[in-house]
């Protein structure tokens, strides 16, 4: 016997597929196709700092090790504190605001959750 995901609307574990493409949950009628399950589950990306923690949109995140910033604007010191961050897909996987430096972009590696 083959499982299948429960009912994204009630949560009952008696659902089946029917043949054409679709999942269908008995108690409720909701239904819903097979291939969005795939998706979903491509789609959940975690992204962690350097600790292994896992971040969120919206966290804050402490600097761990000092940053020289490309074309001599600086650097950020280790201890930075850096709120309400947004994660994103790509080599720097952190978009935030940092006070006196403005916008940019961070790797996880070099971040740690506060």
């Amino acid at each position: 016997m083959t499982n299948f995901p429960p009912c994204p609307a009630c949560g009952s574990t008696l659902t089946y597929e029917d043949g054409s493409g679709n999942y269908v949950c008995p108690e409720c009628a909701h239904e819903w196709p097979v291939k969005m399950e795939a998706a979903t589950e491509e789609a959940a990306r975690e992204w962690r700092d350097a600790a292994g923690n896992l971040l969120q949109d919206g966290d804050s995140v402490t600097v761990i090790k000092d940053l020289k910033l490309k074309g001599g604007g600086g650097v950020v010191k280790q201890g930075t504190k850096v709120k309400n961050i947004r994660l994103v897909d790509g080599d720097h996987d952190i978009d935030c605001k940092i006070d006196g430096f403005g916008a940019m972009s961070l790797k996880s590696e070099f971040v740690r959750k506060s």
